[in-house]
């Protein structure tokens, strides 16, 4: 299902959420393959599918992904990530990759993705990033034919249960004048600290290169500290465990309390961008401590108690979803208007991994299109 073209409206306004300027912060590369692409690249490599139409893919990849389990849910990149080990095939998907964005009304988007992954075609870790990039500048210029301005930065993710941080860090930084704008780490968090791979970390950090940890996702508070202090993260990927430090009491029936932990006060208070994505979350059971609906997402909460919480899809594909329509989704749930999704869209301007004027210039730029809207 190639849900960017389905459109999203704010109640009670009649306004196209599509049409709202928006950005992109916590986006996979292997998880946002449109299915007829999977099925087509799958053909030319002889790999045996599970289903083979596009229909019927898509509603794979959802089931699968839906397991309550993070590890579970990794396991549906087995079939993007072995469809994607050649310079045309990256190329591809990366111009498609855009080319949705921009259909969904992203004018800002930060693509993250594993070269370690995808080396098995006999590509090097450098052929691989170039590769990424001539199909972000192919999928820039085509949209830009029809008349649509999209900015895309690269974020190279290394693997955490892997071995190759630092190289993967020397292979960011080499690149971060050719398109890479920051470095990450992702994969199964449970027994994967952030402290294991202090040297990349050192590293970066040396060469003054912006960082995203993932963490408080599939484990709780301490891979969050881990991210922050190990890693000197300057966003979290995901975070919405940090909740876990967060006391909500009840003084009287109708009066309540909240008193935020060490943890939870450190990160609002300097303000660190928590990278959220609502129905990754319900899916991989990151939120089962409160329940396994979109209203039991503590979203909600850590936005009316100030937190710089951004929107973000994680995986289009193995969710079914688009920016606009996890939008949708929160403003069904909450009641958010369309201050509301304006505040969101700035906290995530304020957090792109961009200089401080294309920043503000990504503000500016999002405060007319929704004085326009």
């Amino acid at each position: 299902m190639n849900t960017s073209s389905e459109e999203y409206l704010l109640p009670g306004s009649g306004v196209s959420i599509n049409a709202l300027p928006k950005v992109s912060l916590h986006d996979h590369l292997d998880g946002g393959l449109r299915p007829a692409t999977v099925l087509e690249l799958a053909a030319e490599i002889g790999l045996e599918l599970p289903a083979t139409t596009e229909a019927g893919l898509a509603d794979w990849f959802v089931s699968q992904a839906t397991s309550g389990s993070l590890v579970d849910y990794i396991k549906t990149f087995d079939i993007t990530v072995a469809v994607m080990q050649t310079h045309d095939a990256l190329a591809r998907v990366a111009r498609e990759f855009v080319e949705d964005l921009a259909l969904d009304g992203v004018i800002y988007g930060e693509v993250r993705w594993a070269p370690e992954q995808h080396l098995s075609g006999g590509l090097s870790l450098d052929q691989a990033v170039d590769a990424v990039q001539e199909g972000i500048t192919a999928g820039i210029d085509r949209v830009a034919q029809a008349g649509i301005s999209i900015k895309i930065g690269q974020l190279i993710t290394a693997m955490r249960h892997a071995d190759r941080s630092l190289e993967v860090a020397e292979l960011a930084v080499r690149h971060r004048d050719l398109g890479v704008v920051g470095f990450d780490i992702a994969g199964a968090e449970e027994g994967f600290p952030a402290g294991n791979h202090t040297a990349a970390f050192d590293y970066l950090a040396r060469n003054l290169f912006p960082v995203t940890v993932h963490a408080g996702e599939a484990d709780g508070l301490d891979s969050i500290r881990g991210a922050l202090f190990d890693g000197r993260a300057l966003r979290l990927g995901h975070g919405v465990r940090l909740a876990e430090d967060i006391e909500i009491g009840r003084e009287d029936q109708e009066n309540t309390y909240v008193t935020l932990g060490p943890l939870a006060q450190w990160v609002r208070d300097r303000e660190i961008p928590l990278e959220l994505s609502p129905s990754s979350n319900l899916q991989t059971g990151a939120i089962a401590a409160w329940g396994d609906d979109i209203l039991d997402h503590p979203f909600d909460l850590l936005y009316q108690l100030g937190f710089r919480v951004t929107v973000n899809t994680d995986n289009r594909l193995m969710s079914a979803t688009s920016l606009s329509r996890e939008l949708a989704l929160l403003t069904d749930a909450f009641g958010y208007d369309l201050d509301d999704l304006e505040a969101l869209q700035l906290n995530a301007a304020s957090a792109a991994f961009l200089p401080l004027e294309e920043r503000e210039e990504l503000a500016d730029a999002i405060v007319a299109g929704f004085s326009n809207a």
